[in-house]
């Protein structure tokens, strides 16, 4: 088949969601190489001619998406779409699901160290993540996993694209911090400095702190979009 690239491009274009090159073979009665050939040329097409949307790679398969660079132009015409940023407790969460997968809710908040129902609620409910099943122990908890709308959202093709990272090494990290903050403390109580703290500045220090914390959890981290309605979630 000649056109066998813009049947994919109107197939791709209707579809509006992944579709993988296997079944685009078996439809096009063609080899998956030649679906991927035809492919590769949309894409220097698209590149070469500036077209306003472009073809990514999710999972086995292709869709169609706009270009990054004219989001800015597109939401002016289609206007706000739920398109709120990533809070930093969701970015949390969500990283946990995309490199501990499957997950349950109680291993996010062990590792979090809070509770995490309203961000993985939100991650649920904006799309990013799923169901994968139920935890083989008492009460069976759900297991999550992230989607291929999440895949779009960040740029990736499989959960494999992410950046290595070493999540234990991390928690590590974490942990001794808090530990050199705790022996710090004993210290300070054993071998008080020759200037006490007053209670009022005790006071004052410990408001902000607690200001830093509900601050810090209400800050949204920015996410990348491709114009999805799926872009972002908050807390």
């Amino acid at each position: 088949m000649d056109d066998i690239k813009y049947v994919i491009e109107g197939i791709l274009f209707a579809a509006g969601e992944p579709v993988s090159a296997p079944k685009l073979a078996v439809v096009l009665e063609t080899d998956i190489n030649a679906v991927d050939d035809a492919v590769s040329a949309l894409k220097e097409e698209y590149t070469r001619d500036k077209r306003g949307f472009s073809i990514i790679d999710i999972g086995d398969g292709y869709q169609i998406c706009s270009r990054p660079e004219y989001y800015k132009y597109i939401q002016e015409i289609l206007g706000e779409q739920r398109n709120q940023p990533l809070s930093n407790a969701a970015m949390e969460a969500v990283a946990i699901v995309a490199y501990k997968q499957p997950v349950t809710k109680g291993m996010i908040e062990k590792i979090r160290g809070v509770n995490s129902d309203g961000c993985v609620n939100r991650l649920y409910e904006r799309g990013l993540i799923d169901e994968a099943g139920r935890l083989d122990t008492p009460g069976r908890p759900i297991l999550y996993k992230t989607t291929d709308t999440f895949l779009r959202c960040f740029g990736l093709r499989t959960p494999e694209d992410l950046p290595p990272i070493n999540l234990k090494n991390i928690i590590d990290e974490e942990a001794q911090g808090e530990q050199l903050s705790l022996d710090d403390s004993i210290v300070s109580e054993e071998e008080p400095s020759d200037g006490e703290i007053s209670e009022d500045k005790a006071k004052s220090e410990m408001s902000d702190h607690n200001e830093e914390a509900v601050s810090d959890e209400n800050t949204g981290g920015d996410m990348i979009a491709n114009g999805d309605d799926h872009d972002g979630a908050d807390q």
